[in-house]
């Protein structure tokens, strides 16, 4: 049988992220995804859904990275001016994708959070990038080395957070694949996240449990059916929970929060994707 939830797994430098997410899915012998692709030479966080967790995954690709990257500029630049020009690099930046990656190389603009210089030697420079999800970091240092009039190139990059999760939480594929052929549960059970850990962030809507079943039906959530509600706009997605905390759907809300009657007729939500079956609500 399968298992359902989230497993965080050190991805090492070498095999792509669609090979690591599928090795995880034939040990566990789940269906997978991935949410967030790594370079094949790039290592750190993947985020692999097991199960009906897959379908977190347009949530799951919209969390905000964090990565460390070493570059290596083409010439003696005095740290003081690398530092200056990497804090020029905060905020909305314009990108086109590497030749090399598998999207369109459309310009496209994304948004880095922070960045800051860790560490410089001669001409080897640590980097640690939080940034917008799609951001391309070999195209940061190529510009950082662009503005500082010298070139520069991304030579090792790592990925070490993705939304919440930490690399510091990540498993290897040795360690899952020991838990798998030694058959502890407990251990498995340990690394195998919840779906509830991805919807931190996504404001919730409270349910009853009869709400409950009828979502895991299909049905459209009314008001009669929610309990409390967080402060969310009209179309933004939300998640359907019950007061245990159990995740039963993502949905799209049909009104803003605060038009929203607690325990009044009307609906005020359209599910997106089910999690719960109607047994699976107690």
């Amino acid at each position: 049988m399968g298992y359902t939830g989230i497993i965080l797994v050190d991805k090492p430098r070498g095999p792509t992220s669609h090979q690591v997410a599928a090795w995880v899915g034939k040990m566990l012998k789940s269906d997978v995804g991935h949410s967030g692709t790594l370079d094949p030479m790039v290592s750190g966080v993947l985020v692999v859904m097991l199960g009906k967790a897959v379908r977190l995954a347009p949530l799951l690709l919209q969390h905000e990275k964090e990565y460390v990257a070493c570059m290596r500029l083409h010439a003696d630049i005095p740290r003081e001016r690398v530092e200056e020009v990497v804090k020029q690099f905060t905020g909305r930046v314009y990108q086109r994708p590497p030749r090399r990656s598998a999207v369109k190389r459309a310009l496209r603009i994304r948004v880095i959070y922070r960045i800051e210089l860790i560490d410089m030697q001669d001409r080897l420079v640590l980097l640690k990038i939080r940034c917008e999800a799609g951001t391309y970091i070999r195209s940061v240092c190529v510009h950082i080395g662009n503005v500082l009039g010298c070139g520069g190139q991304m030579i090792e990059l790592r990925r070490t957070k993705s939304g919440g999760f930490s690399c510091d939480e990540a498993h290897t594929l040795h360690e899952i694949r020991d838990a798998v052929e030694l058959k502890d549960e407990a251990a498995l059970s340990a690394m195998i996240l919840p779906p509830e850990q991805a919807i931190g962030d996504i404001p919730k809507i409270v349910i009853r449990d009869k709400a409950a079943k009828a979502v895991a039906n299909g049905a459209m959530l009314a008001g009669v059916g929610a309990i409390s509600v967080e402060k969310f706009s009209r179309g933004q997605s939300v998640a359907l929970i019950t007061q245990s905390g159990k995740l039963i759907a993502l949905a799209e809300s049909l009104f803003d929060s605060d038009k929203i009657d607690c325990g009044k007729p009307g609906l005020i939500a359209r599910s997106t994707r089910v999690f719960a079956t109607p047994n699976s609500v107690t």
